[in-house]
């Protein structure tokens, strides 16, 4: 992932020098476990554990001559041995091993690491949103559908929709975090043709994973897919945000924004411009991980008991995944954060349209007093299309008509027109949503 979308603690997780870091802790970790099973010398593995070392610029000279990633790393590992004058102990490195049971390992090390960040932002995320729901929770706001004024919602509710959906995303983050903590050292075909199951289970122990029941030389990419989609499933809610935030913004509508900061500027041609341009980003680079997905899943798919298909996309979506999800959970962090709602607005705008929205509450009413429901709806919708055509005020429709003074009181039709009979249970709903609230 290129540097502009790329946060400093998630991009040293995809580091080359991390990277190979965690190979050395599988391979360290297997060389302990094999010395206290007895098949690896005690004495080689301590002196790997402290005399080790590489540089990424060493492995990369020598994977330039021999095209292979794990052989040059294993060969800058036994030269520092050598120059530490350890070098007969670097017999014991790599031993019993294949290399994608590092590979495959180490990768379930980075990913953990990975997941602990967005685990972590997605929290501070749901700590703002919540807190932001509740500023909001009685400011009053027109509900859209269609994008057409439907019926009144507070603000607070429709945050609190989206901590509702984080708090799923959150659960399913660490659910498929746990399935992606799985290492394997069963060899070239899964059989532990060189070292056994228990070896596999102190390795894995040692490195706190748990060993895939079952694996060929891969561990298969249904975790791996289920794992990219959790992180598409986050990144839409972010985009879901980003694009409300989007629509409010509209000078239109204007009842809330993205921060704009002193010194920003909009446009290079009009200086009045405040654009939505976070929102916007969000709303591109969570496409880039949905794409992702595809991959993943067609990764699912190998020759046998392996090829390599798979291992050249994952270097480029498992990083870009992460990276990009760490990055919009901040920028929408930001934005929830910062975020300007203009309550007035949103007022102004509820009654732009002369109490047309509460044309639902006066046909329940009407039903419930008597009138057939089939000549209430015609009623009720016919004053509703005056009103909109000659923009006049529908509750004087109401009032004024004699079919309906037939069946409701001017008290009733008050009531039809109350803001605080629409709202009477938003506090039920967010005790729903947030189950310590009374």
């Amino acid at each position: 992932m290129i540097a502009r979308y790329t946060r400093p603690e998630m991009g040293h997780v995809w580091s080359e020098e991390n990277r190979y870091a965690q190979w050395r802790e599988v391979e360290l970790a297997a060389s302990e476990a094999l010395a206290e099973i007895g098949e690896v010398p005690a004495d080689a593995a301590a002196k790997l554990r402290e005399h080790s070392s590489f540089t990424v610029d060493r492995i990369l000279e020598i994977e330039r001559e021999v095209k292979h990633d794990v052989i040059a790393f294993t060969t800058a590992i036994a030269e520092s041995m050598a120059a530490a004058g350890h070098a007969d102990a670097s017999r014991w490195f790599h031993y019993g091993l294949t290399s994608n049971d590092v590979v495959d390992t180490a990768q379930a090390l980075l990913v953990k690491q990975a997941s602990a960040l967005l685990i972590a932002g997605l929290e501070r995320l749901m700590d703002a949103l919540k807190r932001r729901a509740f500023e909001f929770k009685d400011t009053v706001q027109i509900g859209r559908t269609h994008g057409v004024h439907a019926e009144p919602i507070t603000f607070g509710l429709k945050i609190a929709l989206w901590y509702d959906e984080a708090r799923r995303n959150l659960g399913r983050l660490r659910d498929a975090a746990e399935e992606m903590r799985a290492g394997k050292i069963s060899g070239a075909v899964g059989t532990f043709g060189h070292i056994g199951p228990e070896a596999e289970e102190r390795i894995c122990a040692k490195l706190g994973l748990n060993p895939a029941p079952i694996a060929s030389q891969v561990i298969s990419r249904d975790r791996h897919a289920h794992y990219v989609s959790t992180l598409a499933l986050l990144c839409a809610l972010c985009e879901k945000i980003a694009l409300e935030v989007r629509h409010l913004q509209r000078t239109e509508v204007r009842e809330a924004e993205e921060p704009f900061s002193a010194g920003q500027k909009g446009s290079s041609a009009m200086p009045h411009k405040r654009n939505p341009v976070t929102s916007e980003q969000i709303c591109g680079l969570a496409r880039v991980v949905r794409a992702n997905v595809q991959t993943a899943f067609e990764n699912i798919a190998l020759w046998h008991e392996r090829d390599i298909s798979h291992s050249s996309a994952e270097r480029v979506i498992l990083p870009d995944s992460t990276i990009l999800t760490d990055y919009l959970l901040a920028k929408t962090l930001w934005l929830v954060d910062g975020m300007q709602v203009y309550p007035d607005r949103m007022k102004r705008n509820l009654d732009s349209t002369q109490g047309l929205v509460f044309s639902g509450q006066v046909l329940l009413d009407l039903a419930a007093a008597g009138m057939l429901r089939e000549e209430a709806y015609k009623v009720v919708q016919g004053h509703a299309m005056h009103a909109w055509q000659n923009e006049v005020s529908f509750r004087h429709l109401i009032e004024s008509d004699p079919r309906v003074r037939q069946h409701v009181t001017t008290d009733q039709i008050a009531q039809a027109f109350s803001l605080d009979r629409h709202m009477k249970n938003v506090d039920a709903i967010f005790r729903r949503v947030f189950a310590e609230y009374r």
